[in-house]
């Protein structure tokens, strides 16, 4: 029997709000109309283990401020649960893996937003991704207040609080947004999406670009 040609590893990124839920969903239901196995995780999360994780670091509103070092090791932890028991199995037999969120999402919220030293921040990826990157990067973008506003609407709708990140104040979502700007200069991968615009044109901008990701595409 052939071996299965490795899956496509694919993030996407962005600040709150600007629906890559939505968009991961239509992502997925194109790529299976079209035979592809496909595999829809999130970060942190994704398995048992690092969503008990990400319970405790998004949802959980502790007495005691989580330092902003506890708050890179929680994440790291997560990742590397997830990538050794969800991810790397699934592209190594093939299957395409939406991610929504990834190391650049650490990068630029504990990078850049809590001011942490992108120095660590590149010691744990090393230690825990061993060489692996993202085939390709989504970076869905809107004004903060656009984003804010539908992130704080979702929340209300579902009639839960907003995360421990939805708190944060303005300066720090600047910060986070300069992270995903320095981020597009440092890596080809980066595809940027419009996602201010009507849901229809965000998603003929991301048809787009799994179209130069199908098999014999001209990328």
């Amino acid at each position: 029997m052939t071996k299965p040609q490795p899956g496509l590893f694919i993030t996407f990124e962005g600040g709150e709000g600007v629906g890559k839920s939505t968009n991961i969903a239509f992502c997925a239901e194109w790529l299976r109309a079209r035979g592809i196995e496909v595999v829809v995780t999130r970060e942190p999360g994704g398995t048992e283990i690092a969503e008990t994780i990400r319970e405790r670091l998004l949802k959980a509103h502790h007495a005691e401020t989580m330092q902003p070092l506890t708050e890179l090791l929680l994440v790291f932890a997560a990742r590397a649960q997830h990538l050794q028991a969800l991810i790397q199995p699934a592209l190594a037999r093939g299957a395409w893996v939406l991610c929504d969120r990834f190391t650049d999402s650490t990068i630029a919220y504990q990078g850049f937003g809590r001011q942490l030293p992108l120095a660590q921040i590149e010691q744990l990826k090393a230690l825990v991704q061993q060489g692996l990157e993202p085939d390709c990067t989504l970076l869905l973008e809107a004004p903060l207040a656009v984003g804010m506003g539908r992130a704080r609407g979702r929340a209300d709708q579902a009639g839960e609080a907003v995360d421990r990140f939805e708190q944060e104040q303005l300066d720090f979502f600047e910060r986070v947004q300069q992270g995903f700007d320095w981020l597009t200069t440092q890596h080809e991968r980066f595809r940027r999406i419009d996602a201010a615009q009507p849901l229809t044109a965000v998603q003929q901008q991301i048809e787009q670009v799994l179209l130069t990701l199908l098999p014999g595409a001209d990328s």
